[in-house]
């Protein structure tokens, strides 16, 4: 199995059979997991904060950091793949989003809610979350077959 690491406020997407996209502690970052199933490509983005107007110059160099950039950054990548289906077609899946530092800030809510927020502009919503609370997350999504992995050590391992 090849690893396909997504970092902190990075995206990417797979078609290829045999690969785990991966990010590793979410904490009050959120994971958007794209899966199209017409072509069966897999992406996923590494959001850290909501809005690309609290650092406007990062937005660009770094489109996957921000909830109103990195949806259509991914979208755009799965696109580059081949994947001519529309988002509200796709089936999509968020995870992390935690108030591990249990502050008043709650970016981990934050950014739920900015994500929710531009789905639904876009005309979609998640067809399964696994959000807030106040442990981190570790998401693997996997090629082959479509599967969601999530791990927390404090939690184990289950399914979205």
């Amino acid at each position: 199995m090849n690893n396909l690491m997504i970092g902190i406020g990075d995206y990417n997407a797979s078609k290829a059979k045999g690969v785990a996209i991966k990010t590793l502690a979410l904490g009050s970052c959120v994971a958007v997991i794209l899966l199209d199933p017409v072509t069966e490509a897999i992406g996923m983005a590494h959001i850290a904060l909501p809005e690309a107007s609290i650092d406007f110059e990062k937005s660009k160099s770094k489109p996957g950091y921000f909830a109103d950039t990195a949806i259509i950054a991914l979208y755009r990548r799965m696109g580059e793949l081949g994947s001519l289906t529309k988002i509200q077609d796709m089936y999509i899946k968020i995870a992390g989003g935690a108030n591990v530092l249990n502050n008043s800030m709650d970016i981990g809510n934050r950014n739920i809610l900015a994500i929710k927020k531009i789905l639904w502009q876009m005309g979609t919503g998640p067809v399964a979350e696994d959000v807030g609370h106040n442990y981190s997350r570790t998401v693997t999504a996997y090629t082959d077959t479509g599967l969601i992995e999530i791990s927390s050590h404090s939690r184990g391992v289950w399914n979205l």
